[in-house]
């Protein structure tokens, strides 16, 4: 799954989740915002997510899935089950044209309209555009270096909008605690 749209990473260190974006929205080949805010906090802050692609498409879905939430007592793994169901079932949504991560601060998620529900292997994971060049920084940075969970993804994303059209400087940068 392609996205031209923005890069969104998570890394996991130290009981610590953090996920960053950019901010950079795009229409056809020019750019027509620099500061969205692509990472959020849900469920009252228990939840950290973020989206690459349309930035309607993923805040509907994030909206969703924070009504899941709500309906499966804050269970992260049972409410990404039940809106993956949904989005790959329904025929409105199956159309949303975004990819999320999403973290509870113990486990990290990519979520996407194919029914894909993927828990990293590793502890860190990229979407959008510039997702390459963001989890190659994470990896080697957590292998690497000292620096916390919010540090690697802040220079995941800058790597990223070093390389990435799609992709630039304004970070946002979102933190949980186990």
């Amino acid at each position: 799954m392609r996205t031209h749209s923005t890069t969104i990473v998570a890394v996991k260190k130290d009981a610590r989740v953090a996920i960053a974006g950019d901010g950079q929205v795009t229409l056809g080949n020019g750019i027509i915002k620099n500061h969205a805010k692509k990472v959020r906090l849900l469920a009252g802050g228990k939840i950290v997510a973020g989206f690459a692609g349309s930035a309607a498409d993923g805040i509907a879905l994030l909206e969703r899935l924070e009504q899941k939430l709500d309906g499966h007592t804050g269970n992260l793994t049972r409410a990404a089950v039940e809106l993956a169901k949904e989005w790959r079932m329904d025929k409105a949504l199956r159309n949303l044209e975004a990819v999320i991560l999403v973290s509870d601060g113990r486990l990290m998620y990519l979520l996407s309209g194919n029914g894909d529900i993927i828990e990293p292997d590793e502890d860190c994971i990229a979407i959008g555009s510039g997702a390459p060049y963001a989890h190659a920084a994470a990896r080697m940075l957590l292998k690497h270096t000292q620096l916390s969970a919010l540090e690697i993804a802040r220079e995941a994303i800058q790597t990223a909008s070093d390389m990435c059209i799609y992709t630039n400087h304004e970070i946002t940068a979102l933190e949980l605690a186990l």
